[in-house]
Formats: structure tokens, sequence, C-alpha cells
């Protein structure tokens, strides 16, 4: 397993502390959101991104790619009819495309509920094909830089649009790119109907990025999911991605967080 950690976990920690913490505990990759930076990426600077790319490096990390791609933003809507808003969306995910890979990452999130759910009037359908079109409209700057955009499916108490991944699915494939692809999230998995491991196993050729965590929002292994057969579902498709850590409760401590979360993966890594 490749271990990842998302960098808005260690909050107001300067990055150089929080990446050569993070590969102290042994994390080899870390997954940048893009709302801890100093500014959005169409202002983020060559030098400010050179910059993050050699402290990344610099403590042994690479980097994963971003994700909250549309987090703490105005004006941006994946599922909207508004053609204009639409256009713009696509801009800012083509931008984001172009900041991860001047980091050296490979891969996009794409979750960002509250600029996805359902808007009055708009069915579920109506909406797959509104996100399509967003989508389509980044892609060719996604493929040119070598990114894939892996989509979230999210839980019910997230949001309303794209709740399992066979819908995630669904929507790439109406998307129609090598670059667009399937993000699982063991949180939000946990809300299907069947089995993460089952969920896993039926998604084998679409996964491209997945996050360890639990439905109480914090860490794996600090909640009652079982890892042990995540991980031999993972194992037996031959899973060759990241494993990034991905937490939205920070009380136990980041110190906790990090490196009670990497022993628990390493032991049930070890047992499967």
């Amino acid at each position: 397993m490749k271990y990842a950690i998302c960098n808005e976990t260690f909050q107001d920690w300067p990055f150089e502390k929080a990446f050569a913490y993070a590969r102290s505990v042994g994390y080899t990759g870390i997954e940048i959101a893009p709302f801890t930076l100093d500014a959005p990426p169409p202002d983020f600077s060559a030098g400010a991104r050179a910059t993050l790319r050699s402290q990344i490096k610099d403590a042994g990390l690479e980097c994963v790619g971003l994700h909250w791609l549309l987090a703490k933003t105005t004006g941006f809507y994946l599922t909207t009819p508004d053609e204009a808003v639409r256009k713009i969306t696509g801009e800012r995910l083509a931008d984001l495309a172009r900041l991860c890979r001047d980091l050296d990452g490979t891969i996009m999130v794409l979750g960002s509920p509250m600029q996805r759910n359902l808007l009055p009037g708009v069915s579920h359908e109506q909406a797959m094909d509104f996100a399509a079109d967003t989508i389509k409209r980044a892609m060719p700057v996604l493929e040119d830089c070598g990114v894939t955009l892996a989509l979230e499916p999210l839980a019910p108490s997230e949001g309303d649009f794209l709740n399992t991944a066979a819908l995630g699915i669904e929507l790439a494939e109406k998307v129609d790119s090598p670059n667009c692809s399937l993000h699982l999230d063991v949180k939000a998995m946990s809300s299907e109907a069947i089995p993460i491991d089952q969920v896993i196993r039926e998604s084998r050729d679409w996964i491209a990025h997945f996050h360890a965590n639990d439905p109480n929002l914090l860490g794996p292994g600090m909640g009652e999911v079982v890892f042990d057969p995540i991980f031999k579902a993972l194992k037996d498709i031959s899973y060759d991605g990241w494993v990034s850590v991905e937490v939205f409760r920070y009380e136990p401590g980041i110190e906790t967080i990090c490196e009670d979360s990497m022993r628990y993966m390493r032991e049930v890594e070890a047992r499967v």
C-alpha cells in the first residue's frame, strides 16, 4: 500500500513542519486542498508553485494531487442548468489541473457537495447530464496535463447528488475520457446498501484513488469500520494507487490522528 494524508489535517501548521512530520510517521504522499493555499489557482504564482513543489519533495513526499476542489469558493456549480456557470466551473477545473500538474500531482478528487447538490426543478438525471457537460469542458486540459479527475460519490448525509459508486461510474461513462474515473471513500461507502468490499470489487475497473476514514469523521481504525475486508478487497483487485487518510474532526489531536491511522493501516495490511 502507498499511504498519503490530506494536508488540511495539519490545520495551521506550516507546510514544512506538516510535510516533515507526515514523512516521519510513514506517509509517502501528501494530498493538497486548494483552500489551504495563499491564493486560488489562477493567482497562485509560478514561484509559489515551485516553492510548494520543492517543500513536498524536500520532505521526501510525493504530491498525490488535489481534493476539495471547489470548497470555500463562490460562483461555481457542477449541476446547474445555467450554461455560463458550467463554463466558468469547467474553467476552474482546468485551472486546478494545471496547478496539480505543476505540483507533480496526477489525481484530482471531485467531491465538493455544496457545488453539486440538486437545484430546484433539476432531476438527478438532468444533473448527471449537466455535470458531464461541465466536466467535459475541462477534460482537454486534464488530458494534456496528465491528470485524472476522480469522481467522488458521497453519502446522502452530505448531499443528494451522486450517492453511490455505481452512479459515479455512470457519470464517468458519460464524460467518456481515460482521464475521468472514480474515487472511493470509506465514510461515503458506509452508507451504501451493499458491503464496502463488494463496492470495491464491483468498481475495480474504475478506481483511481481511495480515502481511508470512518463515518465518525475520524481516521481509519478510530471508529467502528473494520478495514480487514476493505484492504483485502483492494489487494484482490490489485489496486496500486494511493490510500489517503482524510478526516473531518480533529479533537484527538493531529499527532494522534496521523499516528493511530498509520499504525492501524499497517496492522491491517500485515493481516491481509
